[in-house]
This record gives C-alpha cells, structure tokens and sequence, in this order.
C-alpha cells in the first residue's frame, strides 16, 4: 500500500513538473529579449562533463606546456544552526526531544583539487582530489603523563578520496574512449556538483540521500556529442549491497574497506542531453548492476542465488533565461532481493566492517528549484548576480519490503528559501533557511545555514 502511494506521489511530481516546464518554457519564448545564460560550466573533466560541449582539442601538441596542463579546483566553508536534537534516540522517542535546543556546526564540505593535461594527438588525463570536512588530521606524540608513551590521535574526522583518475583518447567530437576512475553520471547532482550548480548551502538532499553524490567508481566511458545531443556510456564495478541501509538506501555501496575495491559484479550505466531549445538541458540516466557477493568471502551457500539487481531511472534538466534559473530531478530506484539481504546483512558478524540494517527494495527523490536574479531590476547592469531561491523536494531512502519493518521517519518533504550572490562568476555567498517535514509523529527539522564556495580553473 505504502510502496503505490510513493509510485503515485513519483508519477505525479514527474508529470506535473514536466507541464510546468513545457508551460514555462512557451511562456519566456514569447517573451521579447531572450538573454540566455550559457549552459555550459567551466568543469571539463570533474564529472559535470555531460553538461559540457566543448569539442576535444587534437592539436594541443602545438601548444606550450602551460597551455596543455589543466589546473582548477572549488571548495566550500559552512556554518549551520540546527533548531532540532542530534541525539540518535530523536526518532525513537521524539516526544523526548520535542523542545530540544538544537546544535551548531561548523563545516568545509568539499575541497577539491582538480589536474589536468593534454598530451596531444588525442590523449588526455584528469584528476580531482577531494578533502572532505576537513580531511583526517592524525598524529603520533608522545603522551608526557603516560610514561612517554607514543600515542596515536585522530584530531580530526573527515575523508580524504581520489575522486577521479583517468586517461582519455578522443577520436573526434563523437567518439571519446576514456579509462580510470570516474564520476559516474546519475542523477542531477553527479552531473553537475560543483557548489555553483546548486542553489543550497550544501548539496542537494534528496539524491545526496538515497544514493553516492559525487558517485566515482573505476570504469570504461565512452562519450561524444553531435549537434544538440551528447550521450555517456559507462561500464564500471557493481555495488556492494553489504553496505546498503535504510538511512541511505545504496549510498554506501560503492566503498569499500580495503586497500581495493572487490570486482566480481559489473554493472552499467548511462547519460543522454539534448540541448536543443535555447537555454535548457533535457537529460535522462540510468544505472543497472547486481551486488550481492560483491565483496571477500562470497557467500555460496544459501544465498548463492540472490542478485542484488539494482536499477535507477532518473530525469533531470536545467532552465537558464531571462534571469532565471530552474532545475529539477526525479529519481527512482529499485533493488531485487532486499529481504535477503536484509537478512544477510544483519546476521554479520559485529565486528565486520559492514552495516547491520535493513535495507528497502526502492527509494525516490523528487525536487525542484528556482532563483532569479534580482540585479536585472537594476537601470544599470553590475557586473554581479543576485539570485533568489526556493527549493522543495520529496525523498524516502527506504520503501520497505512486506517482510522488512517500516522506519517512516525516511519519508521526507523539504522546503527552502534563501539567496545566492555572486560577486564574480567563480564565487558565491550562500543563505537559506530550510525545514524538513517529516510524518506528525516525529519532530520536524528547521535550520539556517551559510556557506561562502568557489569553483573555477586557475590554468
């Protein structure tokens, strides 16, 4: 009953968002002066490459060094007031922390390093290192009031992640073969992740929810684009379902807690844009893999004939005109065998490196967001853009199966509101208040944030 109810409420948002684009792309076309924001972004090779539609450069073995080498980045610093308890118990027993006073934190989300370099007669290679929250600061010290003991100590969480290597051979604007480890192109969010291609303080939180954003895993792309279309095939390693849960649906599953990455599923997934009226992307992805066994120490017992099929079909597109920008997605994905796994996944031993929960046999994620930029009203144009915005989105990390409990704290509405300014094109200011709506019987979870990012190439 649930599961028809969420079907409803997708079909329903993904209709309704398609007319509302169709009517509101006739109404601006109308319109008298057209000033078309670019749709292309300065991000070549950091992932957001399907809205990118620049040809390849095949004689680069003309150019200098410095011409050839490829060097970017962007990065993110927020502050959040959370006005709802952080407390692990706050679902369980939310009547606990219904006035709870709330919490503040402190954040660099992202910091990326982006490198790049044209060989020549084709060949390329990229690369993008990403310290998350900070990074992990460790180190060892001698602890004076334990007897001169070396002590190790963790002064910081965080990630530290290759989040993209690879080596490229481009053929011609339609046929590009590139090899490595790669963003892969789901989802609005992996498509386009840099913090200027989003109006939030932090990524968007529905796909960020069910699925990984930025998703890189190691693979085989080929890529082009011809007139108004542009088109990703990717060949990559499956998922590992061992890491699946019902806060994040498959999110977890492309890690993995050893010095490699277990290859014994694959999996595919592709892209296509169309470009053809002016100012707006059309695209749609989609992803399909198994990943049960996709680990050490394959079950081959019982469970020897469980899949872990998992399927995503998303639509998005980005609308830029007239001062305006509107995005919006929908995202739906499927997972074959969760009851097993579920099973499998918490009779684990406590101490694997694994999770031990129930994992849902699909997951949603709707939004839809957009900012005009209120300099237009100006007599005299500045040099500088104004954006304000509204997002809403739906998302549920965990439609259960009949045989799972059902959490229904994952069924989520979120509503924000807030501005974006950008004094030049490569840095932005963000604010926003935002609040997520969660079922009666739970606290809902308002909050305020502010972030400064930028993202751009400094060669």
């Amino acid at each position: 009953m649930r599961h028809s109810i969420v079907e409803s409420i997708f079909t329903s948002i993904f209709l309704s968002t398609a007319v509302t684009l169709s009517v509101f792309v006739s109404s601006v076309s109308a319109s008298a002066s057209p000033d078309f924001d670019s749709v292309t972004e300065p991000d070549a090779f950091t992932g957001a490459t399907t809205i990118n539609r620049q040809k390849p450069d095949t004689t680069s073995h003309k150019r200098s060094f410095v011409s050839r080498l490829s060097l970017g980045g962007y990065g993110e610093v927020t502050y959040t007031r959370n006005f709802f308890s952080d407390n692990v118990n706050r679902y369980s027993h939310a009547a606990d922390y219904k006035d709870a006073k709330g919490h503040g934190r402190f954040d660099l989300p992202h910091v990326v390093i982006m490198l790049g370099f044209d060989f020549g007669k084709g060949w390329s290679m990229g690369s993008e290192i990403e310290f998350e929250h900070g990074g992990v600061e460790a180190a060892v010290e001698m602890e004076q009031e334990e007897v001169g003991e070396f002590e190790q100590e963790v002064e910081r969480g965080g990630e530290v992640a290759l989040e993209q290597f690879w080596i490229q051979k481009s053929f011609m604007p339609q046929l590009n073969v590139r090899a490595g480890h790669m963003v892969v192109p789901v989802g609005l969010t992996n498509a386009a992740h840099l913090p200027t291609q989003f109006f939030t303080v932090f990524r968007p939180e529905g796909e960020n929810q069910i699925m990984p954003c930025t998703w890189h895993q190691t693979g085989l792309s080929l890529w082009g684009q011809a007139g108004d279309w542009r088109y990703e095939l990717m060949a990559l390693g499956g998922l590992n379902s061992s890491l699946f849960s019902k806060e994040n649906w498959i999110k977890g599953g492309q890690a993995s807690p050893f010095e490699f990455t277990p290859g014994n599923k694959w999996a595919v997934a592709a892209r296509v844009d169309n470009f053809s009226l002016p100012g707006l992307r059309l695209s749609i992805s989609g992803y399909y893999g198994h990943s049960f066994n996709n680990t050490l120490q394959s079950d081959n017992g019982k469970y020897k004939d469980v899949k872990g099929a998992v399927a995503i079909g998303a639509f998005d597109f980005e609308y830029k005109g007239y001062g305006w920008i509107v995005r919006g997605n929908a995202d739906y994905g499927h997972l074959s065998d969760a009851s097993l796994i579920s099973t499998y996944n918490r009779g684990q031993s406590s101490t694997s490196p694994y999770k031990r929960t129930f994992v849902g046999k699909g997951a949603v994620a709707t939004a839809v967001e957009a900012g005009y930029d209120m300099f237009r009203f100006l007599h005299k144009r500045l040099d500088q853009k104004f954006y304000v915005f509204a997002r809403y989105e739906y998302y549920d990390a965990y439609i259960p199966e009949k045989e799972t409990p059902s959490y229904e704290w994952t069924d989520r509405n979120r509503m924000a509101a807030g501005i974006n300014w950008f004094p030049v094109d490569q840095v932005v200011i963000k604010a926003e208040f935002s609040e997520v709506f969660l079922k009666k019987q739970f606290n809902n979870e308002p909050s305020v944030s502010i972030g400064v990012a930028y993202a751009g190439w400094f060669l």
